[in-house]
């Protein structure tokens, strides 16, 4: 049992890598609070809110199971990221903030058929290509030019809608999560504003935590998923992480006004007022939900184009097509979006809404969910790291719909806020690291640098120990950075 802060919340183990607060541990709380972490994950969690704030969010109304917490869970807008939370589909309720700003920021892998001593001499070469061509950086704009009739067509159709313009492949789609689409959208309930802002981004990384990284397969640890995911040893990959940019952003900051007047409205009293809610039945949340749809998928979408950008490198910098040079999409998840998905609840199947924020769906084996050429394997699960650390990937497993509604972590998950980072950790220092690694690194802003610097992170090795450990996704592939584009 572990006492937490001055409050003397008790934390109680369950197994080595899940904790428990009981739903008594104050008052107003509807369920209770699980988390998935080892013993150092667990101690560092302590550091910020991130804990009380999933107290708060077990509070929420209608909650289904437990609050999960993920081992990469740190102190986010009302709702900490690295949190799950469902809700009944009918008579429940729907929350921006448990979703995010950033709706469907995520994670795209795309695999070569290059080794690393094939890649290795034009590697300076190709990160030019690649900073050049996906344009990053905040405020950043495409070189692409979409017309506001293509972005109505994108947030109805998602990646399918760039496809045919010439984006990628046909097949490209049944290797993404939702094939590249949620259903549902409504692009007339997302504000002028919003479009305004995606209008000329979409196509580009952004700032941030967002990246784009050649990485290659330092070890395997599943052979049979490996195989299945087009994954060996010493290969060349690239890892893009980024989501909706202002479009997204927007659509969240829009919406989280509407619904602190529909709470005002029904006189609703919330643990933190950054945890505002509508009930599904509600115009406020169906509108919501339209909107975040569309938001979703515009960040297919961009991750799409993306996909192109970097595609159209690789074949400038090798002289061979894309497809030649094997470069598949291995999966693409997203990881701050709500989804209407059945699970077992208390023996009996339950349609819930799923809300996830810096969580990855994890589905095990079988789900008609995942991709047939994946389905026996469990859903690929995309873990990157910090700039000069390793990232994963993790399959799901029967674990995770048992325990965790079929989610898995996201990253390695803060440990320094931005402006802690940008104090405490000189650029200089990561550059240094970077450099006695062989790391090529492009960036647009050095602050950057200590932001997302690998001591402002967890240990990307404890968190994904934590859930293999909890049985929740199994370790497939470590990939190891040997260049990083940020904004």
């Amino acid at each position: 049992m572990v006492i937490m802060d001055e409050k003397s919340i008790k934390i109680d183990k369950i197994s080595d890598f899940v904790w428990e607060i009981g739903s008594n541990a104050e008052p107003g709380m509807n369920t209770s609070v699980k988390i998935f972490a080892n013993d150092y994950i667990i101690s560092n969690m302590q550091r910020d809110r991130t804990l009380k704030q999933a107290i708060n969010a077990a509070s929420l109304p209608t909650i289904v199971g437990s609050m999960l917490v993920m081992p990469d869970g740190h102190e986010g807008y009302g709702f900490p990221v690295g949190g799950v939370a469902a809700f009944p589909a009918s008579n429940g309720i729907i929350s921006p903030g448990a979703i995010g700003f950033d709706i469907n920021c995520g994670v795209r892998l795309i695999r070569t058929n290059l080794s690393f001593e094939e890649a290795k001499p034009k590697l300076d070469k190709l990160m030019d290509a690649l900073f050049s061509n996906v344009p990053s950086g905040v405020g950043s704009k495409a070189k692409k030019g979409f017309t506001k009739s293509e972005l109505e067509r994108v947030a109805v159709e998602g990646a399918a809608q760039v496809i045919k313009q010439g984006f990628g492949a046909q097949d490209d789609l049944e290797r993404l999560e939702e094939n590249g689409c949620m259903k549902g959208a409504d692009p007339s309930k997302v504000s002028d504003l919003a479009k305004k802002r995606g209008l000329s981004q979409l196509g580009t990384l952004g700032a941030g935590n967002h990246f784009l990284e050649v990485q290659r397969v330092g070890s395997i640890m599943d052979e049979k998923k490996a195989k299945a995911f087009g994954l060996f040893e010493n290969q060349v990959v690239v890892m893009v992480h980024s989501g909706s940019r202002g479009y997204g952003h927007q659509v969240c900051s829009d919406y989280l006004r509407v619904l602190n007047d529909y709470n005002a409205k029904n006189n609703i009293k919330l643990a933190d007022p950054e945890l505002s809610y509508a009930y599904t039945e509600s115009k406020e949340a169906d509108d919501y939900l339209k909107a975040m749809k569309s938001a979703v998928n515009f960040a297919f979408a961009n991750r799409q184009v993306m996909t192109d950008s970097i595609r159209k490198s690789f074949e400038q910098v090798f002289a061979k097509s894309w497809d030649e040079l094997g470069m598949q999409i291995v999966y693409d998840v997203a990881h701050n979006i709500a989804k209407e998905e059945e699970h077992s609840v208390n023996g009996k199947r339950q349609k819930l809404i799923v809300h996830r924020k810096g969580a990855t769906r994890a589905f095990g084996p079988g789900r008609s969910e995942i991709p047939k050429i994946y389905r026996e394997y469990g859903q690929p699960v995309l873990i990157p790291g910090s700039m000069s650390t390793a990232s994963y990937v993790l399959a799901g497993l029967e674990g995770s719909m048992e325990q965790s509604f079929g989610s898995s972590c996201h990253g390695s998950g803060r440990l320094m806020s931005r402006h802690q980072a940008i104090r405490e950790i000189p650029a200089s220092k990561t550059v240094g690291i970077m450099h006695d690694k062989h790391i090529e690194l492009r960036v647009r802003d050095r602050k950057l640098v200590s932001e997302e610097s690998e001591q402002a992170y967890k240990n990307v090795d404890d968190v994904v120990a934590s859930v293999e450990g909890a049985g929740i996704s199994k370790i497939v592939a470590k990939l190891l950075p040997l260049g990083v584009a940020k904004g």
